[in-house]
């Protein structure tokens, strides 16, 4: 067999242009490959090369971004249960589409997630030297090569980015915090989460808590600056809904101390105040009064970890607009 044999008439085209460069053994195998045969195809200078254990790259030069995406994915996987592909694959009809690749108990995290969710503050794809994948704590894998593993107890619901399965944005958060070392790049990370929509301060906290990351101080220091713009873009939708909505001028930033944080605002005690407090829509009341805790800048120390820890909880129970 040489570079220029069919790998068998099994067709490809049900797969995407990345897993058709990028395979593993056991999809060799049912196509026609042996075992023989790939490791001559992957001999020195041959056309193939084994990127990761189980994993080859059909094609000489180094893999691109998608193709180490994939190839990081096919190595954490866990195997289809089915044990044998039937002799003639199920094929979608002309106007299905074709489904994508399964990946079962794996999805990327950390920066290469972050990456995906296209954060501006996360490096660029190819100069990372490790893509971290997660997976269930039971399974028995390494980190080897350029897949970097990260394990969970309960793996989260996974969002599909550019055709591949991508944690949620709190999740990679913690895995790519977990991993940095730079104060200056987790504050913008932090940061950039909340200002730009990804999530809410909340969720971040709960998972650096989770992570038992705030024992560090650049954490520490980072969530200061997360909440600090948490409470700005709560403070600008309060100001913007007092505006639009008619109502009358809060007296703002008031000392009130309540279990969920202080209030951003609060109204003297009038008849109108009475009626409109009672007409206000649980998820508005909730967006208003349910405020971040204040901090002072410089202050945090990792003793405060159980304030974060605590509030978070108390967040995640609040109730929100549907």
């Amino acid at each position: 067999m040489n570079h220029n044999t069919p790998l068998s008439p099994r067709p490809l085209h049900h797969l995407s242009d990345a897993q058709r460069r990028v395979l593993t053994a056991t999809q060799l195998r049912a196509h026609g490959v042996t075992a023989a045969e790939t490791h001559e195809q992957c001999r020195p200078g041959g056309p193939w090369q084994q990127v990761l254990p189980g994993v080859y790259l059909l094609h000489a030069g180094p893999p691109t971004s998608e193709e180490c995406l994939h190839s990081v994915l096919m190595y954490a996987a866990r195997a289809p249960l089915s044990p044998t592909p039937p002799a003639i694959p199920t094929q979608p009809g002309a106007q299905e589409p074709h489904a994508p690749q399964p990946y079962q108990d794996a999805m990327i995290t950390g920066l290469a997630a972050l990456a995906l969710h296209g954060f501006a503050s996360a490096p660029p794809f190819p100069s990372l030297d490790k893509i971290d994948v997660l997976v269930p704590k039971p399974r028995r894998l390494r980190s080897t090569g350029y897949a970097r593993i990260v394990r969970a107890s309960a793996l989260p619901d996974a969002s599909v980015v550019a055709g591949v399965p991508v944690a949620p944005v709190p999740r990679a958060l913690a895995d790519a915090v977990a991993e940095l070392s730079d104060a200056g790049v987790v504050r913008r990370l932090l940061t950039e989460a909340v200002r730009a929509g990804h999530c809410e301060p909340a969720s971040v906290v709960r998972e650096l808590t989770q992570a038992r990351l705030l024992g560090r101080p650049h954490v520490v220091d980072a969530v200061d600056s997360l909440l600090a713009e948490g409470r700005a873009i709560a403070e600008g939708r309060l100001y913007r809904m007092v505006r639009e909505h008619g109502l009358p001028d809060p007296v703002w930033n008031v000392d009130l101390r309540l279990p969920g944080g202080p209030l951003s605002g609060a109204w003297t005690r009038t008849g109108r105040n009475r009626r409109w407090r009672w007409n206000w829509t649980p998820g508005l009341r909730a967006r208003a009064i349910g405020r971040t805790p204040r901090t002072r800048r410089g202050r945090s120390t990792p003793a405060s970890a159980s304030f974060w820890s605590g509030w978070a909880s108390r967040s995640s129970t609040s109730p929100r607009r549907s």
